[in-house]
């Protein structure tokens, strides 16, 4: 494609420049009706599971087009989930249902909508790490995910300190702040709490549409090293900052505990 992945533009301070409010939400509004179609207009419903920057193309005039469709999942009938033992897919993306327990829907490609659409309003990242205050370095304490820092700011009523600084303040706030708002609730924990693709694209193409409150989005990813033990079926998935995730068997882990420094013990089922 003529301007390659969003991931090569968004993420570039230069090439950033190219992303002024109109091109941005044209292309979140577009990778919402690629998902509507996935999901409900095809005659199969398909389930993407990896869908992120780098798997969204960009032609000419900077019109997204889902691609890379090595992992997705077909559903006939009437199915709308499946669970399977291998969960793969990108760090940062994988709703906490899918990564923990293996289970397939379209609410877990809702939640990799909901954290590209935050990535698309803030230009920073999923996998990053940020300070939670403008005092804060990156590398303190405090510094926190980005769909943390994003929950802090929407907790606080600072949206605007969260909107990517390139913009230079030329956007109108009440699209920006929806989408924030929507961006949350895609990446609520519960996947029932989510909203389908179709509300979506409602939500983009009418300013007269009452949002619901989000809740508390998962804070299931960060930048360093993540492990985690389904309870089902005893997988463990490991990664590292925008690393891929795969699943590997129980059997050819250690019986014995995580314990990194052999004193404490890390609690790896989700709370």
């Amino acid at each position: 494609m003529p301007n390659r992945s969003l991931d090569t533009i968004l993420f570039e301070p230069e090439k950033r420049q190219q992303l002024d409010w109109r091109k941005r939400f044209m292309i979140i509004c577009g990778i919402a009706r690629g998902l509507l179609y996935l999901h409900e207009e095809s005659s199969q419903k398909i389930i993407h599971r990896d869908l992120k920057p780098s798997n969204v193309l960009l032609d000419e005039d900077m019109i997204p087009k889902i691609s890379d469709f090595g992992l997705a999942r077909a559903f006939g009938g009437e199915q709308s989930k499946d669970v399977t033992r291998r969960p793969v897919g990108t760090l940062g993306y994988m709703s906490p249902e899918y990564a923990y327990c293996g289970h397939v829907s379209t609410k877990s490609d809702m939640f990799s909508f909901g954290v590209i659409v935050l990535e698309m309003v803030t230009g920073r990242r999923s996998n990053g790490m940020y300070a939670s205050t403008k005092s804060d370095s990156y590398e303190s304490a405090d510094s926190t995910s980005l769909l943390s820092y994003v929950w802090e700011k929407w907790r606080t009523r600072s949206l605007a300190d969260a909107v990517d600084a390139s913009l230079g303040g030329r956007y109108p706030e009440n699209e920006v702040f929806s989408c924030v708002q929507i961006g949350l609730l895609c990446v609520q924990e519960n996947p029932a709490d989510r909203p389908d693709i179709s509300a979506v694209v409602l939500m983009l193409s009418s300013n007269s549409t009452s949002l619901q409150t989000p809740s508390k989005p998962a804070f299931f990813f960060g930048s360093g090293s993540i492990a985690s033990l389904d309870a089902a079926g005893g997988h463990a998935f490991f990664g590292g900052r925008g690393s891929e995730v795969a699943a590997i068997s129980s059997n050819k882990m250690s019986s014995n505990p995580v314990s990194k420094n052999e004193v404490t013990i890390s609690e790896l089922q989700p709370r």
